[in-house]
């Protein structure tokens, strides 16, 4: 469903950037000053002391990615967690649907509710394990690996544009860094 007007995406670094739908219902993106933008309580908000606070930062940058992400993955029929579920039964893991569930921070019915929704579509099927039968592998099918494949560019073309003011090496070290920070010791325990 193409979104209706314009969506308003962000704003710490002194510009707005907006969804904007075209007639045939594809997305493109506008970065405004926000001088120019009605949205000035942002620009003046972002001088509060919570706009140091890390964990307000990375909400905002997730608000905004989940945006540009979900707008990206309409036309194939996902969503950011249908494609998260999707992209790890690409892999050759063999992810159960319990390390889905755990690695995604999601309940397991939540997990079960997609996995059904991507096996109905034919995107994924279910296996029993190996060393246990009981548990269920989820592994994509061809028609999965084709849809992640074409998926998987719209949405780093999303990330792309949601981090164009940064350089290349800016791009590397945060993901470094966010990286680090998930996963330093055991990512059990995160």
């Amino acid at each position: 469903m193409p979104f209706a007007g314009v969506l308003r995406v962000g704003s710490l670094n002194n510009s707005t950037t907006r969804l904007a739908t075209r007639p045939k219902g594809t997305m493109t993106l506008q970065a405004n000053d926000a001088a120019e933008s009605s949205g000035g309580a942002s620009v003046r908000l972002a001088e509060s002391s919570i706009s140091t606070d890390v964990g307000f930062l990375l909400a905002k940058l997730h608000a905004a990615g989940s945006v540009l992400n979900n707008a990206a993955l309409e036309e194939f029929g996902l969503k950011e967690r249908s494609y998260s579920v999707l992209a790890l039964a690409c892999g050759n893991l063999g992810p159960t649907q319990r390390d889905l569930a755990e690695f995604l921070s999601l309940d397991p019915s939540q997990i079960v509710a997609l996995i059904d929704e991507l096996e109905q579509r034919g995107l994924v099927e279910r296996r029993p394990g190996i060393s246990d039968r009981r548990q269920k592998l989820v592994a994509a099918t061809k028609a999965g690996r084709t849809l992640h494949a074409a998926a998987q560019k719209a949405t780093q073309a999303a990330e792309a544009r949601q981090l164009a003011m940064l350089t290349g090496e800016e791009v590397s070290s945060l993901r470094s860094i966010l990286r680090k920070a998930v996963w330093s010791g055991n990512p059990g325990d995160r």
